[in-house]
């Protein structure tokens, strides 16, 4: 059985072939990142195993891979990248790595909090522009901080903020036991109460669109959004409406609906905005348990 790393980059290839044990399945690292999905079949030969970190796999080239019979997904997002249902029906499994990076993501969504509530990105730009731009931030200690989605990364997330001397709610699609210093809390009173929303939703069909322009609208004015989970989680529409109005006073945002984002793209025009490179989840330490997770799928499905 083989297995093919279809899109390495410079980072993950080097890895893989250092992570790589001589007892493993075979791996064949293609360190070519910008593949596109037209090749993959190419790619693949006739691989029974294809690692992707970041192409998008449509049904019709699954179909054209006439070995492949797993796809080891380098993260949690495949429903952004693949069809995982349309795959399943072609007897492809699709396997997740969770997480790998939960603290990486968790520090990302963290220092986005901090930057939008100081305000280090406009004050940045204008300053290299020769302008001396100060600005009134946000004391973040003794503020209240609302987690939507309550998994590994939020967890880690409520373990910065508790301390950093915050209030810490949180909501999840599914009941779970609150750990101490965090309290559970319906979705209206997370949104209206908390000076800080963060995301950190898996993106599927249930939570796409899910911070609608309907509770966008409850969010106590001002506020400030974190989103380190899925562009599309959010209606961007509506986000970027709420930015312009002041309804959010700043976002963080790490994840885009369309990416890269383009250039021109609206978000790239509001002061109010700190992007970031989809980058939370790139560490060193978080990209070695990364490799060594899709190896240990790879020897479970070889077995």
């Amino acid at each position: 059985m083989r297995a093919v790393f279809v899109d390495a980059n410079p980072t993950l290839g080097d890895l893989a072939e250092r992570l790589h044990k001589p007892a493993d399945p075979k791996v064949t690292v293609n360190r070519q990142p910008d593949v596109k999905p037209a090749d993959l079949p190419t790619v693949l030969g006739d691989a029974e195993i294809a690692w992707v970190d970041h192409t998008y796999l449509p049904t019709d080239v699954a179909k054209q891979c006439k070995g492949l019979k797993h796809v080891v997904f380098l993260g949690t997002g495949a429903r952004s990248y693949m069809n995982v249902e349309e795959l399943a029906a072609l007897g492809i499994d699709v396997h997740l790595i969770k997480g790998y990076g939960d603290t990486a993501v968790a520090e990302c969504a963290f220092a986005l909090m901090w930057a939008s509530a100081k305000g280090f990105a406009r004050m940045d730009r204008g300053m290299r522009e020769g302008n001396w731009l100060r600005m009134d931030g946000v004391q973040l200690t003794g503020k209240t901080v609302g987690l939507i989605g309550y998994g590994g990364i939020a967890a880690e997330m409520a373990r910065l903020c508790l301390g950093a001397g915050m209030t810490v709610l949180a909501w999840n699609r599914s009941k779970k036991d609150a750990p101490a210093g965090v309290r559970f809390v319906e979705l209206d009173e997370l949104l209206q109460q908390s000076h800080v929303v963060s995301l950190h939703l898996l993106l599927n069909d249930e939570t796409r669109g899910f911070l609608s322009a309907e509770r966008l609208a409850r969010l106590r004015p001002g506020a400030i959004l974190v989103n380190t989970a899925r562009g599309a989680v959010v209606d961007e529409a509506a986000m970027i409406a709420a930015l312009k109005s002041g309804q959010i006073g700043h976002a963080g945002l790490d994840v885009f609906d369309i990416e890269p984002l383009p250039k021109d793209h609206p978000l790239t025009k509001l002061d109010n905005v700190t992007l970031s490179a989809h980058s939370a989840f790139r560490t060193p330490e978080a990209s070695e348990n990364l490799i060594e997770a899709a190896l240990n799928h790879t020897r479970r499905i070889a077995k």
